[in-house]
């Protein structure tokens, strides 16, 4: 007999290399799951440890073995000291994503580093992480893996829409959930934001500022991968190896580079969320781009913005991530074959008791 009440910290850190979040949720089963998010926190990076993630992806194996293991001794620490000042008992389950440095799915590959056993040694609590490279293993894209959380937690949206490292966007078609990944978002912004000394683009100040290069817009929108069908997903590999070389082959200002790229977010949105009168649910860091935000409205007209509360907003994936360990202990499904392309719905994640 499963339990109907867990208490879990979830642990996500996202490609936007915002830093680690944590949230210690509740979660309930009754008719249905519900959720209650207790504490919650965001721990930067040192530049340090920045420097190291954001050049790992050209790390030899033997570079890639040691950071896997220092970037655990560095999770480990964190999720302790929330713990202890958090004063959070009775825990159930830590339930981490850890950090992406190599996505390959179409090689079966995918790496997310934080997850070795040591986590189990150092935080002394049941660990559920590693969730993407079961699905990977299936023939899946390892990703999204938030929408078993939006199919069970926020199903009374028409769209749930996420603004992080990249956009992704989840939906209900023909009764089975359809998710995929649509564009880079912060990756991109928060790159030419750092050009001009500053972490990101406060409300979207900056990229509001400039003008959109028409030339370069058509040029991102004509990118293949935007038209590929779905299941789909995006790595930093996309990014470097396309993304960056077109915008920089424009010589213009960094402010019209940002407001060519957020018109180009806002255009690929609107290209996917197409129900007439939807209720578009947005949560991660690209809500706080005001100017983002109106571009989207102005390309969804009929469509209803909701954006919910701060805690929803930022914590989400932690939230999620949460959830997918919670099923993971319930050995029920929480990959759902229908977004990442495997060859069936799967339990996926490993546990060290």
């Amino acid at each position: 007999m499963f339990n109907e009440k867990y208490k879990v910290i979830g642990v996500m850190s996202g490609t936007s290399l915002d830093g680690v979040d944590l949230a210690c949720i509740i979660f309930n089963k009754s008719d249905h799951w519900s959720f209650l998010i207790e504490e919650s926190e965001t721990i930067a990076y040192s530049s340090e440890w920045l420097n190291k993630l954001k050049n790992a992806i050209d790390f030899s194996q033997e570079e890639l073995v040691q950071l896997n293991i220092d970037y655990t001794k560095l999770l480990a620490k964190i999720i302790n000291e929330f713990i202890a000042k958090n004063n959070v008992t009775q825990i159930d389950s830590i339930c981490s994503h850890g950090h992406t440095i190599l996505h390959q799915p179409q090689n079966g590959f995918t790496l997310q580093i934080g997850n070795l056993p040591l986590l189990r040694e150092i935080v002394n609590h049941t660990i559920v992480c590693d969730f993407r490279v079961q699905d990977v293993k299936l023939g899946g894209q390892g990703a999204p893996l938030v929408p078993i959380g939006d199919e069970l937690l926020f199903s009374n949206y028409d769209y749930c829409l996420n603004l992080g490292g990249f956009s992704n966007v989840s939906f209900n078609e023909n009764g089975n959930r359809i998710a995929f990944d649509i564009s880079p978002v912060n990756t991109v912004l928060n790159f030419y934001a750092s050009q001009l000394g500053f972490d990101y683009d406060d409300e979207g100040k900056i990229a509001r500022s400039g003008n959109c290069n028409q030339d370069l817009l058509k040029q991102l929108n004509t990118i293949e991968f935007y038209s590929k069908p779905y299941p789909k997903s995006l790595g930093m590999e996309f990014v470097n190896a396309l993304i960056f070389p077109m915008i920089e082959s424009f010589e213009i200002p960094v402010e019209d580079k940002l407001n060519t790229f957020i018109e180009h977010i806002a255009i690929q949105i609107s290209k996917v969320c197409t129900k007439p009168d939807a209720a578009l649910f947005i949560t991660g860091g690209g809500v706080y781009n005001k100017y983002l935000i109106e571009r989207i409205q102005l390309y969804l007209k009929s469509t209803k913005v909701i954006l919910p509360d701060d805690k929803t907003i930022q914590f989400k994936e932690a939230l999620i991530f949460g959830f997918l360990g919670v099923l993971r202990l319930r050995n029920e499904i929480n990959v759902l074959a229908s977004v990442t392309g495997a060859k069936e719905n799967h339990s996926s994640g490993v546990v060290f008791n």
